[in-house]
């Protein structure tokens, strides 16, 4: 199974300009989440992606591996098949969301594991439960209801479902992993955005919105994300966990 590992990174984000580039414990971001992928036993590529030269820049001088594309790509998927498209023979494309430095090689491996179990399901992703009150109300934590087959029925930055009667019912909070095959990845980019993506500027609701499935695979715990420049406090705090832990 050859399995193609993308980190799309651009500059210009929206909450958090030049994100990729910032340092935690003396590295940018964008190379935690490199050498995080390299540690993933099914990835036989690990590429990073970006239309920014100080990315690209970046990138070389750690050593690692980085193709230029458009600017005007309007997702992460977007931008991630473009370069899926120098490796045709790939089966799988992951998109690594380049904003996870601290991803957990395991749960790469779990968000391919059903193709290495030899299943082909258009696209997979990664959820653990939600179990903060805090979070269930954060736009910023994107929330993920489920069928019975553990196929994403919606994802929201709203809180959902609504408990109308005190029942219950789990909810999960996303963890922005994708992996594609290859042949429904070239599918997907070719629609056109739809109005339910527009309006929650998630770009996986492209999928469910033209009737095609996403499985999503259950993880232990999250991945700390960085959105926004009040995250990084948090980043520190982790990674200052994680020094006193190796030290011990």
């Amino acid at each position: 199974m050859n399995i193609l590992a993308v980190i799309p990174a651009r500059f210009g984000s929206q909450r958090f300009p030049g994100k990729p580039l910032i340092r935690l414990g003396g590295r940018p971001m964008i190379q935690w989440v490199y050498e995080a992928a390299l540690q993933c036993p099914a990835f036989r590529d690990v590429i990073v992606a970006t239309d920014d030269e100080r990315i690209q820049e970046c990138v070389q001088s750690f050593g690692g591996n980085v193709r230029m594309t458009r600017p005007d790509h309007p997702s992460g998927s977007d931008r991630v098949a473009e370069v899926a498209r120098s490796f045709p023979d790939a089966d799988v494309v992951v998109n690594v969301q380049g904003d996870q430095p601290f991803v957990k090689p395991e749960n790469l491996s779990l968000l391919v594991a059903p193709y290495l179990d030899g299943e082909r399901p258009e696209m997979t992703t990664l959820a653990c439960l939600l179990s903060s009150p805090a979070a269930l109300q954060d736009p910023n934590t994107v929330k993920v209801v489920l069928n019975l087959k553990r196929q994403a029925l919606y994802f929201s930055r709203s809180s959902i479902p609504y408990f109308r009667q005190d029942r219950p019912a789990p909810v999960y909070h996303h963890l922005g992993l994708y992996a594609f095959r290859r042949d429904f990845l070239d599918v997907y980019t070719s629609l056109a955005p739809t109005p339910l993506e527009q309006c929650e500027q998630l770009e996986q609701l492209r999928v469910l919105e033209n009737g095609y499935t996403i499985r999503v695979n259950l993880a232990p715990t999250p991945d700390l994300e960085i959105n926004t420049p009040e995250d990084m406090a948090a980043a520190e705090a982790h990674l200052a966990r994680m020094s006193d832990a190796s030290s011990a």
